[in-house]
């Protein structure tokens, strides 16, 4: 069955947001003035990852190729105190009911439900600041300006829960796509073999002035929940309906016995967290067909004194729906909404490194100090400039790194390397 592949409802992929643009050097210079002050102007912020949910998406197959994304950098600052123009955000299409979850830790980022509202996932740099903002009474002209925050890629997972108030279970072609096309105005693919319907379908049932989603999810088999057939693919769809409604082939047409169907399928239901506890209606499905009288007698026997709801009846020929329509209506007036996951990790916490951390390590004869607040210094400086390198010094004392390096054991003359520039320590 090589058509199973368009189904994809689970992704890998990796963000990058912008860098922040880098600030300017630059000094004023006009007709009769010899030497105006610093006037660099800031870099722009980077472009965020943003997520939407579109309505005309129902699965993730976009994503099966389509996997890196980058949000544009902001551009850097000019002279006259020009500032750089932020980066563009990078919008990021999926279907509503997708779950975005951290690769590394397994935590929910975002649940992107309502269509339509943008998510910020992953936020861009901040740009770097100009020269201007390092002139000092005693510093008139600094040759140096700070870098735009440069931000780092993440692996994100897309899962796709489809969002519907009421779900269609069931063996295949037991006709749940059938019922879904007499109920709604959805148009799914219809033939007389197992497994056509691949991905769930959507419609949304019109009753007196209110209405619900029905969803057509993919059809369940034997040892599912370990994965078998359509598996996960399947019983992950469940998860956020509020009501689901079990249909049977209660001829018995394709040779198996409706009864044994129902308990293998809430089997399978009760393996997979516990989703057997929703509340369920029984659709006796084909009733206009031989043996079908039979079978619903034998089901109203089974489950007598249960109190589960039966319903009887024929896609084929349109009969028996309204009974079932009114049902639904009257139970989802009483039942909680549509579930949504808490979001363990908010796109706060996916901001880019910044800020003034740092580590200092030995390696055989060297001590190496790395970290956001020193690659951000060593970025900014002028090394070819005295008053930069004078600030640069200032700028490790305060931040504690000539301490650390001393607590370390560095004495004077031993080798410190900081980035890509080698020095000796001089305490």
């Amino acid at each position: 069955m090589a058509a199973q592949t368009n189904f994809i409802d689970i992704a890998t992929i990796w963000l990058h947001a912008g860098k922040g643009g880098d600030g300017a050097v630059s000094f004023h210079r006009e007709k009769f003035v010899a030497a105006g002050g610093p006037d660099g102007g800031d870099g722009g912020k980077g472009g965020d990852i943003v997520f939407v949910a579109d309505p005309g998406m129902h699965t993730l197959l976009d994503f099966r190729f389509n996997r890196k994304f980058y949000a544009e950098a902001g551009q850097t600052g000019g002279p006259a105190r020009s500032n750089g123009k932020s980066g563009q955000d990078l919008i990021i299409k999926v279907p509503a009911g997708t779950l975005i979850r951290d690769m590394n830790t397994g935590k929910v980022i975002a649940d992107i439900q309502e269509v339509g509202v943008p998510r910020v996932v992953l936020h861009g740099g901040r740009g770097g600041w100009g020269n201007s903002h390092f002139a000092t009474p005693t510093r008139q002209a600094p040759n140096f300006a700070k870098p735009g925050v440069r931000t780092e890629i993440f692996d994100v997972q897309l899962e796709l829960k489809t969002i519907a108030d009421v779900g269609l279970v069931g063996f295949p072609n037991v006709g749940k796509s059938t019922i879904l096309s007499v109920l709604t105005a959805a148009k799914p693919k219809i033939a007389n073999y197992h497994f056509t319907t691949l991905l769930p379908n959507l419609g949304v049932v019109k009753a007196h002035s209110d209405g619900f989603v029905l969803a057509d999810i993919p059809g369940l088999i034997e040892g599912a929940s370990e994965g078998a057939g359509l598996g996960h693919e399947f019983l992950r769809h469940v998860e956020r309906t509020r009501l689901l409604l079990h249909v049977l082939d209660i001829s018995g047409c394709e040779g198996r016995d409706p009864l044994e169907d129902l308990d293998i399928i809430n089997n399978e239901l009760a393996k997979y967290k516990e989703l057997s506890k929703k509340p369920q209606l029984i659709v006796c499905n084909k009733m206009d067909m031989d043996g079908a009288q039979e079978n619903l007698e034998r089901l109203q026997k089974k489950l007598e004194g249960t109190g589960t709801e039966i319903f009887p009846v024929s896609a084929a020929t349109v009969q028996g729906f309204a009974p079932l329509v009114n049902r639904c209506m009257e139970l989802l007036r009483e039942l909680p909404p549509i579930e949504s996951f808490e979001e363990e990790s908010g796109a706060d916490e996916f901001k880019p490194a910044q800020g003034e951390s740092f580590i200092v390590r030995r390696e055989n004869d060297w001590f190496v100090v790395e970290g956001p607040g020193v690659d951000g210094l060593m970025q900014r400086i002028n090394m070819d400039d005295a008053e930069s390198m004078a600030y640069f010094e200032r700028t490790l004392r305060r931040m504690g790194v000539i301490d650390e390096l001393r607590a370390k054991g560095a004495t004077d003359g031993d080798n410190v390397r900081m980035g890509d520039v080698e020095f000796e320590f001089i305490n």
